[in-house]
């Protein structure tokens, strides 16, 4: 008898091993991120050059947890925690968030589609930021102030996004953000729609943003510590664009244009910028990459032609030490007519209507 029970006791153990070992394969959780630093020079800082410490030229330091569980049938519970650093010192970034990147969890289906809840990014960050000339190469060679949100300067809070599958390469997804504002739903909240398509040598983008009375608090989709400081006043926000690359042996070529307008207070001010660009991506050989782009951007207030504009020309040289490790260095000029230059990233603009940057540094994914 004590035998029998012995044995029993054993094969229960047993078959509860083998059940938590395949409850155990159905899930996953990865630990990844992102440790980029280097030295920056510019020729002109409010009169002076200066030369800085500087963290994330290349990409913004980063770690993160992608988890997914297998619920059966092709669904899937899925989740995200992204959070961003500065190299240099430690400190969070997006204003000390813990996961001041991405935050959000959903379900995933690969018939239809998948819904996620949490911070998140817009369309214009899904379907243009991957097409942009500074992708993955040279987070200075954005556009000015950032105002189409290609390099993250916000993220979008409260949100809820639908993303279709993918069909023969062809994506699309839908976000709306909750404002949280008892009787005023409109304030502070955001919505947009974006498209994009990757197929053989195609790489394409479409994405129309708006953000309503954006910044109004801390709590809405768009929170006041994580937006712009260099326009005040903003009651509406409004961005659409596409782009593409093609891929030619070897090379990459790129095209981009985005639309972004502000329309500010009192209601009959706004601004709009229009930014074009084009860009050559060439691998040299498989560890040396080459990159050149150019960068127009014209600013009009209340509808006036050329009120002013500025030409950026960014050049980047990445080697890669490993699939991991890379060393860069990156040159950018900038001419604004009618502006003073600021290149995006920098801590502060020109004197006058031209300024130089250079970056050398060290790029780690793991």
């Amino acid at each position: 008898m004590r035998n029998q029970t012995l044995r029993a006791t054993l094969l229960a153990m047993g078959g509860l091993s083998l059940c938590t070992g395949a409850a155990q394969a159905q899930s996953s959780v990865t630990l990844y991120g992102i440790v980029d630093g280097g030295f920056t020079y510019t020729s002109n800082q409010g009169g002076k050059s200066n030369y800085q410490a500087s963290a994330g030229s290349e990409q913004g330091s980063r770690w993160g947890l992608l988890g997914s569980e297998d619920l059966g049938g092709g669904n899937h519970a899925v989740f995200r925690l992204e959070n961003g650093f500065n190299l240099m010192n430690g400190t969070a970034s997006a204003n000390g968030r813990i996961f001041g990147r991405q935050a959000w969890v959903g379900l995933s289906s690969d018939r239809f589609g998948t819904v996620t809840l949490g911070r998140q990014y817009n369309a214009s960050q899904d379907f243009l930021e991957p097409l942009q000339l500074a992708t993955d190469s040279v987070q200075y060679g954005t556009h000015p102030f950032d105002v189409d949100d290609v390099n993250n300067t916000f993220r979008t809070d409260n949100s809820i996004k639908y993303a279709t599958p993918s069909f023969g390469g062809f994506q699309v997804n839908t976000m709306y953000a909750l404002s949280g504002n008892p009787g005023n739903f409109a304030t502070n909240r955001s919505y947009s729609i974006g498209a994009g398509f990757n197929r053989g040598p195609w790489h394409l983008g479409a994405a129309y943003v708006v953000l309503d009375h954006p910044a109004t608090d801390t709590t809405g989709a768009i929170p006041s510590d994580n937006y712009f400081t260099f326009l005040k006043g903003i009651s509406n926000q409004r961005i659409y664009g596409a782009g593409g690359l093609y891929d030619i042996g070897n090379a990459s070529v790129g095209l981009m244009y985005t639309n972004t307008r502000f329309e500010l207070t009192p209601a009959s001010q706004y601004q709009t910028y229009q930014n074009a660009e084009a860009s050559l991506h060439y691998r040299i050989t498989p560890a040396l990459h080459a990159l050149i782009g150019e960068t127009y951007t014209n600013v009009s207030t209340n509808g006036k032609v050329d009120s002013w504009h500025y030409w950026q020309t960014t050049t980047a040289l990445q080697y890669f030490l490993s699939k991991s490790t890379d060393v860069y260095i990156d040159l950018l000029y900038q001419r604004a007519t009618n502006a003073v230059a600021q290149i995006e990233g920098t801590s502060g603009p020109s004197s006058s209507g031209t300024q130089f940057l250079t970056v050398a540094g060290i790029r780690h994914k793991f």
